[in-house]
C-alpha cells in the first residue's frame, strides 16, 4: 500500500521536475577559454514559465536551457536569485505549465516520508527518485557564501544534479528544494523549505534582480539556543554574522546581538525578518531593536541592494 502511495506522487510531481543544462566559459591550465556543460534539476513553481533551481547549478552561465517531462526544450533566462539560501529563479517561455504544490515548513515533522526527485550526474533516461525521511529541520549551514538556515536534512539520497529538484512528501507537495552546495555530506542531503523558495519567488517578481539587503546571517532563538549561549532574550533573531561594510555592520549590529523588532514587526524568526523587508525599497531605513546582554537598543539601517557575492 505504501509503495503505490510512493508510485503515485511520483507520476503526479514528475510533469513539474525540469533538467537544467548550462553552458559556461572557463580557462583551463593553459588559459584557454573553454565551454564547460553543467547539468542540474529544476521545479516548475508557476505555470506560465517560471523555475526554481539552485544558484550553483547556474552560476557563471552564459546559456542556459531547460528540458521539460515532456522532452521540449526552452532556452531559460535568470531573472533573481538569493545566492546565499542557493535559489534562483528562471523564466522559459512557456505557459500552461504543471506547477508544484508548495507545502508550508510548519507542518513538517521529523521522521515523515520524503521523496527527492532530480537529475543525479546528468545520467540520461529522465529523472531518477530516491526515498527517506525528514531526518532534522531548522539546521544551520556554514557554506562558501555564509550561514544558510532553516535546512531541512533528510537521508533520501541527493548528488550533484539533483540540485534544484524538489523533495516531496507522501501528498505530492513541495516539502523543499534539494541542494548539493553542502561538499561534506555524506548519507545526507540537504533542502531549502518550500516557503523559502515561494517567498524568493515573489520577492523577484516584486524587485527583480535587486532586492533591499540587510548584511547579516541569523537563525531563529528559541530557549534551548538561548540557554547555551548564556542569552537573556527567549524569542528573536540571533545575529551569526553580519557582512563587513554591510547596512547591518554600518548601524553598529554585531554577532552576538538579537533582533528583536523591525519597525512595528515583532520578530521571531529569520523568516519575519525577510517579511518585515517586503515593500521596502533600496535605499529605505529601518529601525531595528536590538538585545546586546541585557540592553536593549535601537539601531537604525539603511537598505542597500543585494551584492553579489
Amino acid at each position: 500500500m505504501e509503495e503505490e502511495k510512493v508510485v503515485k506522487v511520483v507520476e503526479e510531481t514528475l510533469p513539474s521536475v525540469v533538467n537544467v543544462s548550462t553552458i559556461a566559459l572557463r580557462r583551463d591550465l593553459l588559459l584557454q577559454v573553454t565551454p564547460v556543460k553543467g547539468v542540474g534539476s529544476g521545479t516548475i513553481i508557476d505555470e506560465n514559465g517560471y523555475i526554481a533551481t539552485s544558484y550553483h547549478v547556474i552560476e557563471e552561465a552564459q546559456q542556459i536551457e531547460v528540458t521539460l517531462y515532456t522532452g521540449e526544450r526552452f532556452e531559460a533566462s535568470p531573472i533573481g536569485a538569493d545566492k546565499l539560501m542557493d535559489v534562483a529563479i528562471l523564466k522559459i517561455n512557456a505557459s500552461n505549465l504543471k506547477p508544484v504544490k508548495f507545502c508550508n515548513y510548519v507542518d513538517l515533522k521529523v521522521g515523515q516520508l520524503v521523496v527527492a526527485i532530480g537529475n543525479p550526474l546528468g545520467l540520461p533516461g529522465g529523472p531518477t527518485v530516491t526515498i527517506g525521511v525528514i531526518s532534522a529541520l531548522n539546521r544551520t549551514l556554514q557554506t562558501p557564501r555564509g550561514v544558510m538556515s532553516r535546512i531541512i536534512q533528510t537521508d533520501a539520497a541527493i548528488n550533484p544534479g539533483n540540485s534544484g529538484g524538489p523533495l516531496i512528501n507522501m501528498k505530492a507537495e513541495m516539502v523543499g528544494m534539494s541542494t548539493a552546495i553542502v561538499p561534506f555530506a555524506q548519507g545526507i542531503g540537504f533542502a531549502v523549505p518550500s516557503d523559502t523558495v515561494r517567498r524568493i519567488f515573489e520577492d523577484v517578481r516584486l524587485y527583480g534582480l535587486t532586492r533591499p539587503w540587510i548584511g547579516i546571517a541569523g537563525i531563529d532563538l528559541n530557549r534551548a539556543i538561548a540557554s547555551y549561549y548564556g542569552i537573556s532574550f527567549m524569542r528573536g533573531v540571533l545575529v551569526v554574522s553580519t557582512f563587513e561594510n554591510g547596512p547591518a555592520f554600518k548601524a553598529g549590529i554585531r554577532p552576538g546581538d538579537v533582533i528583536l523588532r523591525v519597525d512595528e514587526f515583532n520578530i521571531s524568526s529569520m523568516d519575519d525578518v525577510t517579511k518585515s523587508l517586503r515593500g521596502r525599497q533600496v535605499g529605505d531605513v529601518v529601525e531595528l531593536t536590538i538585545g546586546r546582554s541585557s540592553k536593549v537598543f535601537r539601531a537604525f539601517v539603511k537598505l542597500e541592494a543585494q551584492p553579489s557575492f
